[in-house]
């Protein structure tokens, strides 16, 4: 896949060779009105046969980072990597191994079946500071996750730090059908993005102070007996003990700390309450902050004090995959990873619920209500961690790193971190497997050229407890002699495995006659299911609680989290204020007056794809950075000037636009950003110095989230001035 929006497509080709795409008018759930006119849809033969793609494995000739290759076989690079894998494993541990992984672009239960098998448990991801919180989150205080369910029954939308043009533009159509409908709107963000100048009430904070608000709107709805008291006294654990937490918000304080009028967020907590079927949606605006574990477990309580939980047109708890279809837990093969393997987790004893230690309380519950469930909470080593270990053995030696379909020298937090251990001589083996040449690739030792979505077969089961399955055959060769060799990872993962001694573990040798195994209970095969379904999503069913009750401890809606409490943690959410803002560093902020927001998405490009493709560069070539007009007036910075952004860490250069709908002391700059036409060799590393806004970022641990273990990537103290030259 290209992206998330879920669109039912057909490749048209001609001779193996792609034409375009275009809309699958046979695709059970028909595409919404704007996926004609997706950009990435419209430039696909352009990213599919771009002359820079990476067509053969290559071998490092030279130093890391002098652009120096040889091009080797599958089966040599294979042959190895394996190889020196295994002398890894036998002088430092299995547990020497890590990989990073990206976003939903690969078959991720492949490597987590690899790693369990091999004896790691230092597998690191995207999904650490993107969906993974807010899903395991849901599991830990509902036993359950509901996916952004808008209906034409929905009455009221909550949009929590997530800007819906580009992030969900399916979304964007349903909440623009709901409001059409009469449904009411709040907006709680910083910035006055997408929906934000429209909506009904739209709380523009002051960043990282979310679960304030929260905590404000929660008080205000127990305190005027807004919430649902049928549901709360049957159904929810620990309401007494949320009572007098939110004494300690009253809405002055939670004024004072948010920069919200008080009225203004009594205002949103009646209309929330008052307004039913009402669903939360949140993004990446909070997953990416230091406390994001206190704000998702506030927003959930939100939900279920008010009865919103499993409703129709509120928060829609999907059920679980296909019954028949083996999911994609069972191929991870989670148990075949020792306890004494899961214990040595970076990660494991500091940020306890994305660790092992936490996964194994979660999914029990779970497993206890729900019995088989399709897709569990991720557990994930701590990647700013892993980084360190890299370069300094504690605590102990991460010798092999393996980035697949991921670029963290632009992706994760703290560039220059990323640089030094990607660089470090303690690493012993580094292997990149993507689309193109990225800047982290330009550090390995072996880049692999890996086949896109539209030259492998698909089976789609989401991670998230979404109900929908679907499939789809490949529409393109992976191999022509002579002009390319693209593989799976898939046959990545399983060619690394069977030289490693995991060949009963890979019975299948195609990826296709995987999807066949996994199909077979359920009476199909890849084609047939293809040919036959295409997608299966059976209707909802709403208060499934009534006949299982919750997949937590208490078979409740823990709004007091007694895993949170097995762990060490507080059970209850509770604001604490960010590190490094104008009120915790006001010292710092003297030389650093403004606040630094970044991540917010472009629509042609997806994360830090896409930037190659001439045709979507031409109408948006350069990264650019919001600021308010009093402030650039001040600076004397103009519409379109090149700006410097510096933090502690480093500065960047960006485009200025004016947008008057932001603070005066905050600005934003975008993500993802590099420079494929510029040379990979150092010291170029195709601009992962130029414009890269995690250059100026941190992922210093002690001030990560302290229960997930998840980086700040939205909040640092910043000055900006205008570049006199470029």
């Amino acid at each position: 896949m290209w992206c998330k929006g879920e669109c039912g497509v057909l490749g048209k080709v001609k001779d193996g060779r792609l034409l375009e795409i275009e809309e699958n008018p046979d695709y059970p759930r028909k595409v919404f009105p704007r996926m004609p006119g997706c950009p990435r849809a419209r430039r696909a033969t352009e990213y599919v046969y771009h002359p820079e793609r990476l067509r053969f494995p290559r071998k490092r000739a030279g130093d890391r980072g002098e652009g120096k290759w040889q091009q080797i076989s599958w089966e040599q690079a294979l042959d190895e990597i394996a190889e020196k894998l295994g002398k890894i494993k036998e002088k430092y541990g299995a547990e020497a191994l890590a990989t990073t992984m990206g976003t939903y672009r690969t078959h991720w239960e492949y490597q987590w079946r690899f790693f369990n098998l091999f004896g790691s448990p230092n597998v690191a991801g995207q999904g650490q500071i993107c969906s993974g919180p807010r899903q395991l989150i849901a599991y830990t205080i509902c036993g359950n996750f509901g996916f952004y369910a808008v209906t034409p029954k929905t009455r009221c939308v909550v949009l929590l730090g997530i800007q819906l043009p580009p992030a969900r533009p399916r979304t964007l159509h349903d909440v623009r059908e709901a409001r059409r409908n009469g449904a009411k709107l709040i907006v709680i963000d910083p910035r006055g993005t997408g929906q934000a100048p429209n909506a009904d009430i739209w709380l523009q904070l002051r960043h990282s102070t979310d679960c304030a608000l929260l905590m404000g709107m929660i008080g205000v709805i127990i305190q005027e007996n807004l919430y649902d008291t049928n549901f709360v006294g049957k159904w929810c654990y620990g309401f007494d003990k949320l009572k007098e937490r939110v004494k300690e918000y009253p809405l002055d304080r939670v004024a004072e700390i948010t920069h919200v009028p008080a009225e203004k967020i009594r205002a949103a907590a009646r209309m929330y309450a008052t307004t039913k079927p009402a669903t939360i949606i949140e993004g990446m605006g909070v997953e990416q902050q230091q406390n994001n574990t206190d704000i998702l477990h506030a927003r959930w309580i939100l939900a279920a004090i008010t009865g919103n939980l499993d409703v129709e047109g509120g928060e829609e708890f999907r059920e679980h995959h296909h019954p028949d279809v083996i999911s994609n837990r069972e191929i991870e093969l989670q148990d075949m990873l020792p306890a004494e393997q899961k214990a040595k987790q970076i990660g494991y004893d500091d940020f306890r619920l994305f660790s092992w230690k936490g996964r194994q309380i979660v999914q029990e519950a779970m497993i206890k209500s729900w019995g088989k469930v399709g897709a569990l909470p991720w557990t994930f080593a701590h990647a700013p961690s892993i980084f360190r270990a890299i370069i300094t053995g504690e605590p102990y030696p991460i010798r092999a790193l393996i980035t697949n379909h991921s670029n963290p020298m632009v992706t994760y937090s703290n560039t220059k971190l990323i640089y030094k251990a990607l660089k470090s001589p303690n690493l012993d083996l580094y292997v990149v497997m993507d689309f193109f040449e990225t800047p982290s690739a330009a550090l390995a030792d072996y880049v692999l050229p890996a086949a896109c979505w539209l030259e492998r077969p698909a089976l789609i089961l989401p991670h998230s407890d979404q109900a929908y399955m679907a499939a789809a055959e490949t529409a393109l060769p992976s191999v022509v002699p002579g002009e390319y060799d693209y593989r799976t990872d898939f046959d990545f993962w399983r060619g690394l495995g069977i030289r490693l001694g995991q060949e009963e573990y890979w019975p299948w040798s195609r990826l296709e006659e995987a999807y066949d195994y996994r199909l077979k209970p359920a009476g199909y095969t890849l084609k047939e299911f293809v040919d036959k379904i295409q997608l299966y999503k059976p209707p909802p069913k709403f208060k499934k609680y009534e006949q299982k009750g919750f997949g937590t401890l208490t078979g409740k809606v823990e709004l007091y989290s007694t895993v949170r409490e097995m762990l060490g943690y507080d059970p209850l959410p509770q604001f604490k204020e960010a590190h490094e803002t104008i009120v915790s560093t006001p010292e710092l902020a003297k030389q650093y007056p403004f606040t630094l927001l970044t991540g917010g998405r472009i629509d042609r490009y997806y994360h830090s794809e896409w930037r190659q493709v001439e045709s979507l560069r031409k109408g948006y070539p350069h990264a650019c950075m919001q600021i308010h007009p009093q402030t650039a007036h001040e600076l004397d910075i103009k519409e379109g000037d090149w700006v410097w952004i510096e933090t502690p860490r480093g500065r960047i250069r960006q485009k200025a636009k004016l947008f008057d709908k932001i603070d005066p002391k905050v600005v934003h700059a975008e993500h993802g950003w590099w420079l494929p036409e510029l040379p990979g060799e150092e010291p170029w590393l195709h601009g992962a110095w130029e414009w890269n806004v995690n250059v100026l970022t941190d992922d210093e641990p002690k001030y990560c989230d302290p229960i997930l273990g998840t980086w700040r990537l939205k909040t640092a103290l910043c000055k900006v001035y205008k570049a006199k030259e470029y």
